[in-house]
């Protein structure tokens, strides 16, 4: 340190360090020390093929099949709308990308949250609340509000929610955003998509309500344990819970209890998030820039859900105003599956890199 001539400065600049020293030892400052990798993923922009060259709507979930060998995803029947339409949204992809099934045709209006539970069923959540746009065609064939399960057939096993009617009670739903299987059964939603009820729920198997987050009157919060879009949920090994809540720029971290664990606000604008066997995380940032969240830039950020410590950053270019990646997965390799929003395309970025 290279102190200055006048006495009376060097006391004072003294005494700053040392409050300083003192300060830092009893609260440690931690400093953006870590290095964030080169992009190591080379991506494949429109990756996967539909049954009769149809062309790949909005995805808007993925997720490896217990197999290892195949891939699930759902996409909004060859646009950004299913409502009327006779075309089924779900897809079991093989290493390829080709097609080998596809379910769910006249299922949904407007399918947005998307998961797997051990026993390989497939869950998918209608994600338009009241008052947007985008559900408007299927409230008017009274589809919408609703949790369905699904087997790999295509086959109804459960429905949670009423059929195109919104609420905020147990059995009602306002455009879940997101759906999430636990081990045991249990069933996490994210309830709802921008404008819904904006909290998180746990059932039972059986559909039991457990728990509840966030949610109530004028429920549009920034405080904690409360959400504002919450968009994505996700669990890691230990069981912990993982909500992107997207609005408010942060992930929040909660028990099985609902006890708030932390809050992360280093991965940007979170839309998706994946967390592998391993609990390395993906969160998919389609939405920082000065539209939504001035000085982030969009793209995937990877890091691990243990330390929240950030390792590599696939950054998203094309930005635009509207949304980019907001749904992701990963396979057995670590090769990364998302769906692009706004540009309506599915890409696979393969690493090319450790």
């Amino acid at each position: 340190m290279r102190f200055k001539t006048n006495p009376r400065s060097e006391v004072l600049e003294l005494k700053s360090v040392l409050t300083f020293s003192i300060l830092a030892l009893l609260f440690p400052v931690y400093t953006s020390a870590q290095a964030v990798s080169e992009n190591p993923f080379q991506v494949i922009f429109h990756w996967g093929e539909l049954p009769n060259e149809r062309e790949m709507g909005v995805v808007t979930g993925v997720h490896p099949d217990p197999d290892g060998e195949h891939l699930w995803i759902v996409e909004r029947c060859s646009a950004n709308q299913c409502a009327g339409s006779d075309l089924p949204p779900i897809h079991k992809l093989d290493r390829e990308g080709r097609a080998v099934k596809s379910i769910g045709a006249g299922l949904f209006a407007w399918p947005h949250g998307f998961d797997l539970d051990s026993d390989g069923n497939l869950w998918v959540t209608e994600g338009a609340p009241q008052g947007d746009a985008r559900g408007a065609e299927g409230s008017a064939l009274g589809m919408g509000h609703q949790v369905i399960k699904l087997n790999q057939d295509g086959e109804v096993l459960m429905r949670l929610g009423v059929a195109g009617v919104a609420g905020d009670d147990a059995l009602h739903f306002n455009g879940p955003s997101a759906v999430q299987i636990a081990p045991n059964g249990d069933v996490w939603i994210a309830d709802g998509h921008r404008g819904g009820n904006n909290r998180v729920l746990k059932f039972s198997a059986g559909g039991e309500l457990l728990l509840q987050l966030g949610g109530g009157i004028d429920s549009l919060s920034r405080e904690v344990s409360r959400f504002n879009d919450p968009h994505d949920l996700k669990l890691d090994s230990q069981g912990r819970l993982f909500v992107a809540d997207r609005g408010n720029n942060r992930i929040q971290i909660f028990d099985q209890e609902g006890e708030l664990l932390s809050i992360w606000t280093q991965f940007g604008r979170p839309s998706g998030i994946w967390i592998d066997s391993n609990d390395k995380i993906y969160v998919a940032d389609g939405m920082s820039g000065e539209q939504w969240n001035p000085g982030w830039q969009r793209g995937i950020r990877i890091g691990d859900a243990k330390t929240s410590w950030i390792t590599d950053f696939i950054p998203d270019y094309e930005i635009q105003n509207g949304s980019g990646i907001e749904f992701l997965a990963t396979d057995a390799d670590g090769n990364i599956y998302a769906g692009q929003v706004g540009r309506q395309r599915f890409e696979k970025y393969v690493r090319v890199r450790p």
